[in-house]
């Protein structure tokens, strides 16, 4: 009885602390992430120990961890982004009054070391776009990704109306958005795939055959066999975001501007785009390419 009780108040505080985010206009993927990341501390909290949330020790949150990284084969990145999941769900119970103290504050992320961003070479920018060109709608995406550094999931959930005559809205949340301009280049190649578009009533721009929202994974499906068609490797969609910071910090665009494009909200995040394309540089002219 106690420990149905137990599951019943930690999953409506879940649920409570979820519901707060998709007010405060956070977008659906974020929404999910943050509940797949309780759920499954929930689950691993009260099948193990089987205690309630006022009960949740620090040792409890470790231990949990720990066991992600040892014995489920989780990343440390991975794991660490749970910890940030658990620290903010304890921080909202903690200003809510259902705890007194947030049990994660001081627990130690794991540590692992940030793999440089990786950007695409000229070689590979170019058959990125050469061989997307057979298929209107899979070069609206590739071009809109190259050339305006959104994510994948802002992608997705672009609509009709956010199409203005030189620029496209960005939504990064339910109230939260940004103008990014658009180039000839990606103007062209939207225009295009919107002529062609076919009629049906969803207003995301980028649908299926079928009609409805491309999700993600459609997306990512898209790109990776693009990637597989010219044999890039190791490359994963969110390099060409990395791809079109990098080019823009080379030809000269501030760390501002960009960030502002982008989405950064630490300048740091654009800043260590500077240091790599510095550290290129320096590179080519060691070995006399420059």
């Amino acid at each position: 009885m106690g420990y149905m009780s137990s599951n019943i108040v930690l999953g409506a505080e879940i649920e409570s602390f979820i519901e707060g985010l998709r007010v405060g206009g956070k977008s659906q993927y974020t929404l999910v992430a943050y509940k797949k990341d309780l759920e499954q501390f929930s689950e691993y909290v009260l099948l193990k120990q089987k205690r309630g949330v006022r009960e949740i020790q620090k040792e409890d949150i470790e231990t949990f961890i720990n066991t992600l990284i040892e014995q489920k084969g989780y990343t440390k990145k991975s794991a660490s982004r749970k910890l940030n999941s658990i620290r903010t769900f304890f921080r909202h119970l903690k200003s809510s009054g259902v705890v007194v103290d947030n049990p994660a504050i001081d627990i130690t992320h794991p540590k692992y070391e940030h793999a440089a961003p990786r950007i695409l070479s000229r070689l590979e920018y170019r058959g990125l776009r050469d061989v997307a060109k057979d298929d209107p709608r899979t070069f609206a995406i590739v071009e809109l990704l190259l050339q305006t550094g959104m994510k994948i999931g802002e992608l997705a959930g672009l609509k009709l109306e956010d199409v203005k005559s030189a620029e496209i809205v960005v939504w990064s949340g339910k109230n939260s958005s940004r103008s990014v301009p658009l180039n000839k280049a990606a103007s062209a190649a939207l225009k295009e795939y919107l002529r062609v578009r076919p009629p049906f009533p969803d207003t995301h721009i980028f649908i299926t055959r079928t009609g409805r929202p491309m999700l993600i994974r459609n997306i990512r499906q898209i790109i990776n066999r693009c990637f597989s068609d010219i044999g890039i490797q190791n490359a994963t969609v969110n390099d060409l975001r990395n791809t079109f910071i990098a080019h823009q910090l080379t030809n000269g665009a501030s760390l501002e501007y960009i960030a502002q494009i982008v989405g950064h909200r630490r300048l740091s995040s654009t800043e260590r785009f500077l240091n790599l394309i510095k550290s290129e540089a320096d590179k080519k002219e060691s070995l006399g390419e420059l």
